[in-house]
């Protein structure tokens, strides 16, 4: 029985141990190191009772509750320098003992709200050299009271969880360097009375904003807890924002300022009191006035200068600020926008703008044109009720419409998609501010509006449904008497016509005729212009051997061995053969004349696409006046 148990010990104490790792066993505290082991996932045979774990430097890449499940012993947890990415909710969920948890050098992008849950009482926390963009609120609520130390350097993080920072009475170093913070908000420090080292070097701070735990420190006898304050490599902007913080005299080195342009790259330090300056706001540019139509969106705009840069805000004609709701959203920039305007929204609104320096106001009129009543143009009291269409197209042909020999609105040139809306100049009496066209169709009960100026008569109405019915009326709109008076609206006519139907098989064929004939024409061009080519070489090789002169012979002598030269001989000229007439055998008809073979062949392809063209257009668009004419001209 002696070899049995004695494997069955050897077992237990694999089993206590993972086999790529080192176990300690010291003064009752059992230590587990598995750093650079080339491990991919936590051990899961490590031994409950470890107290120190050690996994740096291995390829984890993910974190999960079965990984440190029932370890409620474990003190120190190092994981540095590993490829993890995502950390399971409660993941730590049962180290209730853990005092030191080291994540830097990992990939974690983002941390939830309850990644980190369960380690009540941890004490340092470091978290840097990751690529963290978003810290969740809640993420440290299982350890505000007992966190000492946390580290978030080298990250990408542009907010932190202020709100939880801010509730660690016993933190005492914060590392926030080498981040993307460019704000800090008022009093994010104000509670934290243990602080004694805050380095925020390399952010995009470029002011802060009062705080009281930046006096402590300055002097290290008069503090308890002296603060070692970092600030260098912040764009720094050196105006009166951050006299206060110049006036504190502290030993902090904060490096250069980075503007304004005049205090550019001098130290902070040395800059005086006085030039600590900033600039009171100026308005640029604003809306004067604004005229928008009731139930139409309403954009004020104003844009002021100033430093730092002023806050912009919005006062409404009944003296109260205007802030973000449903129906308006006051911008940052300074822009005001209302979505659905109304009569109650109409008046003279105020753009303030404020900053440390002082404030700068501008006025902006705004005036709420109501829509017209379909009877008469006014509704009870004056006041110009809902336009309805119906009921203006029904009073024309009852009202004023009905007193000239002609009508008073008119529609022409329909076509499927377009119309053009036509109208006297009217009563002369009568001052027209503007005119409005209203108009919807059988398919779409929508009201439409369209806005001409008073000098014009004539409006063409585009992107009509093809083959519906349109009631259409017009309007005048005149100015008010006064600036607390209501637009004056009078009905001048209403009118309907009818869009025509599409024809698509019409366009498409005149269009596949256009192509043929297009298609046909440049074939033909292209084979005259071969035809005549190859004609010509002909031409040119047969005239060149006709016009080949014989060989004279009277300069040349034959070798003799010294007798006498024989008497050369002479030969008649010859006459050079008669030229071959071309024959004008092929029947093109009376051409008056025999032309050459490629302009016989091009007129034969030209009465060839005519003829074709004609024919099809014949067939296929009889019915349309004047468009065979029409489309015969841009051929040619």
């Amino acid at each position: 029985m002696a070899p049995p148990l004695l494997l069955l010990l050897l077992a237990s104490g694999a089993a206590a141990c993972p086999l790529p790792c080192v176990c300690q066993n010291l003064s009752e505290s059992l230590s587990t190191l598995c750093a650079h082991r080339g491990l991919l996932f936590v051990p899961p045979n490590v031994d409950r009772r470890t107290v120190e774990l050690r996994l740096a430097d291995n390829f984890i890449q993910a974190l999960g509750p079965p990984d440190f499940r029932n370890m409620t012993g474990l003190v120190d947890l190092t994981l540095s320098r590993n490829a993890i990415t995502r950390i399971g909710a409660r993941a730590f969920g049962d180290l209730e003992s853990l005092r030191s948890l080291h994540l830097d050098g990992n990939r974690l992008v983002e941390l939830g709200a309850s990644s980190l849950r369960g380690p009540v009482n941890l004490q340092h926390l470091i978290l840097s050299g990751n690529q963290l963009g978003r810290i969740a609120p809640g993420a440290f609520d299982d350890f505000l009271d007992s966190l000492e130390d946390l580290d978030l350097s080298y990250n990408n993080l542009r907010q932190v969880p202020w709100a939880g920072i801010g509730a660690m009475p016993a933190l005492h170093t914060l590392n926030l360097d080498h981040n993307l913070i460019d704000a800090l908000p008022p009093g994010a420090f104000a509670q934290l009375g243990q602080l004694s080292r805050l380095d925020l070097t390399s952010n995009r701070l470029a002011t802060l904003a009062p705080d009281p735990l930046f006096s402590r420190g300055r002097d290290a006898e008069a503090s308890p807890t002296p603060l070692v304050l970092s600030f260098s490599g912040n764009p720094l902007h050196c105006n009166c924002e951050l006299l206060w913080l110049r006036r504190l005299a502290r030993p902090d080195d904060l490096e250069t300022c980075a503007s304004p342009p005049g205090l550019a790259g001098r130290y902070f330090w040395a800059v005086p009191e006085g030039e600590f300056s900033c600039e009171p706001p100026l308005i640029a540019r604003h809306t004067q006035r604004l005229w928008v139509l009731e139930g139409q969106r309403a954009t004020l705009r104003c844009r002021a200068l100033g430093d730092p840069a002023p806050t912009m805000h919005w006062v409404g004609p009944d003296d109260r600020l205007v802030g973000n709701s449903s129906r308006a959203r006051a911008f940052p920039n300074g822009t005001l926008e209302i979505g659905v305007t109304g009569s109650g929204d109409a008046g003279d609104y105020t753009c303030i703008a404020t900053n440390p320096a002082g404030e700068a106001t501008a006025r902006v009129e705004l005036r709420v044109l109501a829509l017209p009543h379909g009877g008469n143009g006014s509704a009870e009291g004056g006041r110009p009720g809902p336009s309805d269409i119906a009921a203006s197209a029904r009073t024309a042909a009852e009202g004023e419409g009905t007193l000239e020999s002609e009508p008073a609105v008119q529609v022409t040139e329909v076509t499927a998609t377009s119309g053009l809306v036509s109208w006297g100049p009217g009563r002369p009496t009568d001052p027209v501010w503007m005119f409005q066209i209203q108009y919807n169709s059988s398919e779409d009960e929508t009201l439409i509006y369209r806005i001409v100026p008073a000098s014009s008569h004539h409006f063409l109405l585009k992107h009509l449904v093809p083959g519906a019915d349109y009631d259409l009326c017009l309007l005048a709109l005149s100015p008010a008497a006064g600036l607390s008076d209501l637009t004056a609206t009078r009905l001048l006519g209403c009118a309907h016509f009818s869009t025509l139907p599409a024809t698509p098989l019409c366009h498409a064929l005149q269009a596949h005729v256009l192509g043929g004939t297009l298609t046909v024409a440049v074939g033909g061009v292209l084979v005259a212009a071969l035809l005549v080519f190859t004609v010509a070489l002909l031409v040119r090789g047969r005239g060149a051997g006709n016009g080949r002169l014989p060989l004279k012979l009277s300069h040349v002598q034959s070798q003799t061995n010294g007798g006498p030269s024989p008497t050369p001989k002479t030969h008649p000229p010859r006459s050079p053969p008669p030229r071959p007439q071309r024959s004008c055998s092929l029947d093109l008809g009376d051409t008056g004349g025999c032309y050459g073979y490629a302009r016989r062949l091009g007129g034969a392809w030209a009465r060839r696409s005519h003829s074709v063209h004609g024919g099809l257009l014949g067939a296929g668009c009889r019915e349309v006046g004047g468009s065979a004419e029409r489309l015969e001209e841009s051929v040619v």
